[in-house]
């Protein structure tokens, strides 16, 4: 059996070392979050009435539903996969790459935020907090170093210029 000689190169070049898969550590914040509220309930800390907070939640998660698509589009138009767990081949600067280095994890707040304002949970709101740290140095942190080793100059430029966030 011949080993694809592209495929070799994608191997040599590693992957991040992520802590987890983003997307899980999403799921695993928002069932936490949503179990909490009901083995120890607070009381939920944005005011409103349901028809307003479902709008609110309703358009953060479609607005983050839309930033990730944008960004995945980005991802599948340059050849290069979007798991954090295969190499990554090409880098992305552009769409909504330019604005934000972090457009998926972005759009996975909005939608994490936008069910905890629509489910009037206090703790996924909580628990963001704690997420974003996780995310933060256990992601996305080693995400930069990775890049940084893969892509050298031209991702130290990048970053220079488009903010990790917004």
């Amino acid at each position: 059996m011949r080993k694809d000689p592209a495929r070799q190169r994608a191997n040599d070049i590693g992957t991040a070392g992520v802590i987890a898969r983003p997307p899980l550590l999403f799921l695993g914040a928002l069932l936490l979050g949503l179990g909490a509220d009901r083995l120890l309930p607070l009381v939920f800390v944005v005011p409103g009435d349901d028809p307003v907070l479902w709008t609110v939640g309703g358009c953060l998660v479609l607005i983050g539903v839309a930033l990730m698509a944008a960004a995945i589009r980005g991802f599948l138009r340059a050849a290069t996969p979007v798991p954090t767990n295969e190499p990554t081949r090409t880098l992305v600067m552009t769409g909504v790459h330019r604005w934000t280095r972090n457009p998926i994890y972005l759009g996975m707040f909005l939608i994490y935020g936008g069910i905890g304002v629509a489910a009037h949970s206090t703790w996924v709101l909580v628990l963001a907090l704690p997420l974003a740290i996780l995310i933060r140095y256990g992601v996305v942190a080693r995400e930069e170093v990775y890049l940084e080793r893969r892509f050298g100059d031209a991702y130290l430029d990048y970053k220079r210029h488009v903010r990790r966030w917004l």
